[in-house]
């Protein structure tokens, strides 16, 4: 009987071996900035039991919440390098600027309308902005609307916010704005913040409902002025050489359990907006609504600027799937 050849013995140990090499467990890092038990804590917890179960447990996710693996921005660029496997967040400018047009002022007046347009064609164009970056976009979670909170008073004219220190996430269109009414504007990482309001470092902040309340803001800010100025995504994303590494079963449930995981986040927003908001008087905040007309009328030159940076024809479309899905 003739001996087997070397390279035989390779081809048929890799075949051999393939199902075992195949049957291994894969455990996928998830790095965002929310704090354990918010409401982006719980959507995470919630994906990463549901890729389990339709992976009959091949495909593990690893949450890493508070910023254990750093702010918003590190964590970009950390999924980018491969270093993370799968980030949530709102500063993206490592996966692509433009990005941000959905954080134009005044662009959405509420859910329905932002939900609309995430899951309609202009959605899913910017879904495919990060792969010549080296992201696989999975969808977008609210990080929500944005309002006014300051240490000292209400803030009811554009005027009242006129050289105010106001803390902002690195976001180019919100740093834009805020000087558009007149604030300082101060990027600050979102776990200094407390301490910087307590420091009177910054003099306010321009929160997102929940965080001002998971955060506990609201110990050392105690006015709160609904503006729904602003609308931010966390966005959802992963490396992508990581994703394509995944058999195409594996990628189907990652797609199915962010679609469900979405579902269910978008559900819960309601309830707990109306919660905090009955909470925080409690703690003595005093909330007002104001009225946005003078707000509005001085964003017309932050949709110019950024026109120019990322191209008129972005930001029409953006704005003209905003008007078609107004309510």
């Amino acid at each position: 009987m003739r001996p087997i050849p070397a390279y035989a013995v390779v081809v048929i140990l890799a075949v051999l071996l393939a199902p075992i090499a195949h049957a291994q467990t894969v455990t996928l890092r998830l790095a965002h900035a929310s704090s354990t038990g918010s409401l982006i804590d719980q959507a995470v917890l919630r994906f990463a039991g549901e890729v389990s179960r339709l992976t009959a447990g091949k495909v593990k996710i690893q949450d890493f919440p508070n910023g254990e693996l750093g702010d918003e921005g590190p964590i970009a660029e950390g999924v980018g390098s491969g270093a993370i496997d799968i980030g949530l967040g709102g500063v993206v400018d490592p996966i692509d600027p433009r990005l941000n047009v959905l954080a134009l002022p005044f662009l959405f007046s509420s859910f329905a309308q932002v939900h609309a347009v995430l899951d309609g064609p202009f959605g899913k164009r910017l879904l495919t902005m990060g792969a010549a970056h080296g992201y696989h976009m999975l969808g977008f979670l609210d990080s929500g609307f944005r309002d006014f909170a300051d240490t000292r008073r209400p803030i009811v004219t554009p005027a009242n916010l006129k050289g105010l220190k106001i803390r902002v996430p690195p976001i180019p269109v919100i740093l834009q704005t805020m000087r558009a009414f007149g604030a300082l504007p101060q990027s600050i990482p979102f776990d200094q913040v407390y301490t910087a309001l307590q420091s009177h470092v910054v003099d306010g902040v321009e929160p997102e409902l929940r965080d001002f309340y998971d955060q506990k803001w609201y110990e050392v800010v105690k006015y709160l002025s609904l503006s729904n100025y602003i609308w931010t995504a966390n966005y959802w994303y992963m490396n992508k050489a990581r994703y394509d590494s995944l058999t195409p079963a594996e990628q189907r449930a990652i797609d199915q359990a962010v679609a469900d995981t979405t579902a269910w986040y978008r559900g819960q927003l309601g309830a707990v907006y109306a919660s905090i908001l009955h909470k925080l008087p409690d703690y003595g905040v005093k909330v007002n609504k104001l009225d946005t007309a003078p707000f509005r009328a001085m964003v017309a030159p932050i949709y110019k600027h950024f026109a120019e940076l990322w191209g008129a024809e972005l930001v029409a479309s953006a704005r003209a799937a905003a008007d078609a899905t107004q309510h």
